[in-house]
């Protein structure tokens, strides 16, 4: 019988935390990891894990490969616990692309579903700004006040905006290439300790990526949404939403707007959450989440070890 905490909440990581050979620790134990995954490659008739244990880093960071391989990551991590565990968090959350990992979790969409649009979502970004026209870059030691100012310096005429509100002092930004390295000089004369720019394809939520959600709302527009199990907070207006309409808005709106992460941890801890554990390969959210809340308890699962440790301190 399932048992939901109050206390905790599972967050699911997106972009930035794909890496070659993920999950494969977990998939020598589990075959609920690689059962995940061959599903999803059936779906969209890709091998992702192939692509994921043995294709190429630049291969796996095209975000239209990207996409379906961090859902599939994201949902067989999730299905491994429900294997594992009884414990059920009362809040869900997703860091942009994560979302949709959000969504599914919470029975709010089918895996099926979700993996037809985030290959169509990886597509429509993709076509909407061509290889080497956008990129992203983020900028460590500064406030979020000073990075959209450094953005607003930059712009000269061209996109680049603060896109990712990630933790204190981690913001990042997106937009035509040249006005992003722009801003990376601005902002480290301004006083940020680095500005690094990201092995990421597509400039995401900025304003280039508006015909792209023109192209992806439509494709929503097909889809049912459910009202979901869990409580979930969406990224563009840390908000819940809990009908179709909402949904598909949130999730249009989401490819332009910016990710307010450090918002939605915090809304989260406001609701009595004090255990977030993030569902997926990598720790990325993880870190992300110590600097936002000091006083909570963090952990991840992404191999066996980070997995026992979780049902540990949860069953304790």
């Amino acid at each position: 019988m399932e048992t939901i905490k109050n206390e905790l909440a599972f967050v699911f990581p997106g972009q930035g935390s794909q890496a070659i050979g993920m999950l494969a620790e977990l998939a020598e134990f589990h075959p609920v990891i690689k059962e995940t995954f061959e599903q999803a490659s059936d779906a969209i008739k890709f091998d992702l894990w192939v692509l994921t244990q043995q294709g190429s880093a630049d291969e796996l960071n095209q975000t239209h490969n990207t996409q379906p391989a961090m859902l599939a990551a994201g949902i067989a991590v999730w299905r491994l616990w429900t294997q594992q565990s009884d414990i059920r968090p009362m809040w869900v959350a997703g860091h942009s692309l994560g979302e949709y990992s959000a969504l599914v979790c919470s029975k709010a969409l089918s895996f099926d579903d979700a993996l037809k649009l985030v290959v169509q979502r990886g597509r429509f970004m993709q076509q909407a700004v061509p290889a080497g026209v956008g990129a992203m870059a983020a900028i460590l030691g500064l406030k979020d006040q000073q990075v959209i100012d450094v953005c607003a310096e930059a712009e000269q005429g061209e996109v680049v905006s603060a896109v990712n509100f990630n933790s204190i002092g981690q913001v990042v930004i997106a937009g035509n290439i040249s006005a992003v390295e722009r801003a990376m000089v601005i902002a480290k004369e301004s006083g940020a300790k680095r500005a690094i720019k990201l092995p990421v394809s597509v400039p995401s939520h900025c304003a280039l990526m508006k015909e792209a959600a023109e192209h992806l709302s439509v494709e929503l527009e097909k889809i049912h949404f459910s009202t979901p199990t869990i409580s979930l907070i969406h990224n563009t207006d840390v908000a819940q939403h809990t009908n179709t309409v909402e949904i598909q808005t949130a999730l249009t709106e989401q490819l332009f707007m910016p990710v307010r992460w450090t918002e939605t941890i915090n809304y989260i801890h406001q609701q009595q959450v004090s255990q977030f554990v993030e569902i997926g390969p990598g720790k990325v959210l993880m870190g992300l989440n110590k600097r936002i809340i000091k006083g909570a308890t963090h952990l991840a699962v992404f191999d066996s070890k980070s997995l026992d440790t979780v049902l540990e301190t949860l069953n304790g």
